[in-house]
């Protein structure tokens, strides 16, 4: 659905996008991350024919971005962060105008302003002035602007950008059943979102692609995932040395302390599992353990690790 090769956008004094390829195929949900000012944005702003590139090429759905950039754009609903919208017009007329913008005609308009409607819960407001809704809804209006002319993919730039909890789970539930006959591209900062939606995750950072893959395999790699947490009653200095001799381990610090139990967050080496010989340890110096496991890392420290490596 879309095929990158070697995309590049500088501005004057920075390049913005550095050389970037990859490929999303028909049907998957895929995260885009990175901290902000990383690329996410201009990227999609490509995609999309909002910005041309300053090298490299794009394809969606088959088609060229740059030189059949109205083909591509017939087969892409885009929401783009802030969600632009006529704040004097009401639901419905809006719904209706850009349907017309997008190509459709008579009794298509009508059908279509009634599913995206129905998908996204903005029957009850139809008749509102766009210049009323809250930030939820106005959320809702430009999903169901991007969703009106039946687009095969899905570029969504935060959809759940300023919402409260309730709203985010509504549109996350909006956007597991719009996987069902959609293409999702999913940028956002909320981590646990994507860990939820997404099969697979791309990190961009400082316009370079740095991961690509399923979160629970970046998370399987990611260093914290062999962090281990390790509680027991002894003076804090010599459970730290105790645990610092033991073979595989690089270091072990004190995390916490309460009445004579500290808690140690123990660093192994890679691929190196310590867990029996710090219980072999707590034995032989007659430390009392009331924990002992390793730690399950998230995207979040995936993400953390790599927008922080340099």
């Amino acid at each position: 659905m879309i095929e990158v090769q070697h995309l590049t956008k500088r501005f004057a004094g920075r390049t913005a996008v550095d050389d970037i390829s990859f490929s999303v195929g028909k049907g998957e949900i895929v995260g885009f991350l990175g901290p902000n000012g990383a690329g996410k944005s201009t990227t999609m702003r490509m995609l999309t024919g909002y910005l041309p590139a300053t090298g490299g090429g794009a394809r969606v759905a088959g088609h060229d971005v740059f030189t059949d950039s109205l083909k591509a754009r017939r087969e892409i609903g885009y929401m783009p962060e802030n969600v632009p919208v006529y704040d004097d017009m009401r639901v419905e007329e809006f719904l209706k105008f850009r349907a017309g913008l997008k190509g459709l005609r008579g009794r298509d308009v009508k059908d279509s302003m009634g599913r995206v409607m129905d998908m996204t819960g903005l029957k009850d407001v139809s008749r509102k002035m766009v210049s009323s809704l809250s930030k939820g809804y106005r959320q809702r209006l430009g999903l169901a602007d991007a969703l009106i002319h039946r687009p095969r993919l899905l570029i969504l730039d935060e959809p759940t950008n300023g919402l409260d909890p309730n709203q985010i789970r509504a549109v996350r539930t909006l956007i597991s059943q719009l996987s069902q006959e959609h293409t999702i591209l999913l940028s956002t900062h909320i981590l646990g979102e994507v860990q939820m939606n997404c099969r697979r995750v791309i990190i961009i950072h400082k316009g370079k692609i740095r991961a690509d893959d399923s979160p629970d395999n970046l998370a399987k790699s990611s260093r914290a995932a062999a962090t281990i947490t390790v509680e027991v009653k002894a003076p804090a200095e010599e459970a730290v040395d105790k645990l610092q001799a033991i073979k595989g381990v690089r270091r072990a610090t004190v995390t916490s302390e309460e009445d004579g139990w500290q808690v140690l967050e123990v660093k192994p080496d890679a691929e190196c599992d310590v867990r029996e010989s710090i219980c072999q340890a707590a034995r032989d110096n007659k430390w009392p353990l009331r924990e002992l496991g390793r730690r399950q890392a998230t995207l979040e420290d995936v993400f953390v690790e790599i927008t922080q490596r340099d």
